[in-house]
């Protein structure tokens, strides 16, 4: 029990010295109003998480049919591209990146820009061998939802910095 609690501890004077430190709760712009998030496509999984996370930070999530008073989190649009990276001895592609990329805007509901619209972008490598065609598919699925998951968090953080004041 002990060696536990000094197991423990010596984590924690360790983490301490490194300059770790937990990340704050997502801060969102006080005349923020109620939140709306409309996206690209209608049924937009990106959408749906950028509306939950804003919930999750405080958010009053607007009605659907509301379009005066409301913020608007606006998804523009948004782009998947698998580019190979390396090919084998025959010339097929062993190697990708697959890159996904957002546009999006925050407007307040007075009609002012919180965030101007901008572009994020994110990229993750896999291989995909030809004899593999299974595990190629199902490695790429996992890596979907691991970027659009990453994305939704890239967007809440970029809203977060928005609503911090100017440093002086």
């Amino acid at each position: 029990m002990k060696s536990r609690l000094a197991v423990i501890a010596l984590s924690a004077a360790l983490l301490s010295g490194c300059g770790f430190h937990l990340r704050n709760a997502l801060n969102l712009p006080a005349d923020l109003g109620p939140v709306r998030v409309l996206g690209a496509d209608r049924y937009s999984p990106l959408a749906d998480m950028l509306a939950e996370g804003l919930q999750r930070a405080g958010a009053q999530a607007a009605p659907a049919e509301a379009s005066e008073g409301v913020a608007t989190l606006q998804v523009v649009s948004e782009q998947w591209a698998d580019t190979p990276i390396s090919n084998d001895q025959s010339g097929r592609a062993q190697e990708y990146a697959l890159r996904y990329a957002v546009v999006f805007s925050l407007r307040r509901a007075d009609g002012s820009t919180a965030v101007p619209q901008q572009a994020v972008e994110l990229s993750r490598d896999y291989l995909a061998p030809a004899v593999d065609s299974i595990g190629k598919a199902s490695e790429r699925e996992m890596l979907v939802r691991e970027l659009r998951r990453d994305m939704a968090a890239a967007i809440l953080r970029r809203v977060d910095a928005a609503s911090k004041p100017a440093a002086p």
